[in-house]
Order: C-alpha cells, then sequence, then structure tokens
C-alpha cells in the first residue's frame, strides 16, 4: 500500500494581509512563507506552531470566476 499525506490546502481569502494578521493574532498559527509573485498575488503559506504536517495556503481570486 501506497502511503499518503495531506500536504496543502488551499484558502481563498479577500485581503492577504488580513487574512494574515487574523490566522495569526486570533488562532495562532505561524506564517511560514510570504512571498510576492506579482503585484496581486502573493505566495502565503501558514501552519500549525511546530508542526511539520500539513500546511495551508492563502489564496487571493484574481477574478469573479475564480
Amino acid at each position: 500500500m501506497i502511503r499518503q499525506n495531506l500536504a496543502h490546502i488551499a484558502l481563498r481569502v479577500d485581503d492577504y494581509d488580513k487574512a494574515i494578521n487574523y490566522y495569526t493574532s486570533v488562532l495562532n498559527f505561524t506564517l511560514i512563507e510570504d512571498t510576492v509573485m506579482s503585484p496581486d498575488k502573493r505566495w502565503v503559506m501558514m501552519g500549525l506552531p511546530g508542526s511539520s504536517g500539513c500546511t495551508f495556503l492563502l489564496a487571493k481570486a484574481a477574478n469573479d470566476e475564480q
């Protein structure tokens, strides 16, 4: 049997900075990475403090269709 695990979960947000503040200040998650990809896109990874397991990506839609 092949071992499988969940690595990343994407969560849609309206504003990166507000979402980072909420997840770090209120829910006590850790900001793992915040890389600017373009003027409107960032690669923002969050995780549980001290965990090497599943992380989540804060994703901002580029348009209404997304």
